[in-house]
C-alpha cells in the first residue's frame, strides 16, 4: 500500500530519502526533533515530524523536490 504524500508532515521514508540514510538513523533524527518539540511544550506525533519544523532546524529549502541522483 503506497503512502500518501503529506504536505504537513515528513515520515521516516521522507527523511531516509532526503539524507540518504538508514531507517534507524531516520528514526533517530525524527525522535530527536520530536524531543525538542516536547521540551518546548508542543504536541507531536511519534514517527513523523512537522515539515515546517524540519525545514527550520535543518535549513532545508523545498523538501518536495527530489534529491539529485
Amino acid at each position: 500500500m503506497a503512502r500518501r504524500v503529506s504536505k504537513t508532515f515528513l515520515f521516516v521514508e521522507d527523511v531516509m530519502q532526503l539524507f540518504g540514510c538508514s531507517r534507524a538513523k531516520a528514526y533517530q533524527i525524527i525522535a530527536g526533533l520530536n524531543q525538542e518539540l516536547k521540551e518546548r511544550g508542543y504536541l507531536f506525533v511519534a514517527g513523523r515530524i512537522s515539515r515546517r519544523y524540519f525545514e527550520e532546524r535543518y535549513g532545508a529549502g523545498d523538501t518536495n523536490r527530489k534529491a539529485p541522483a
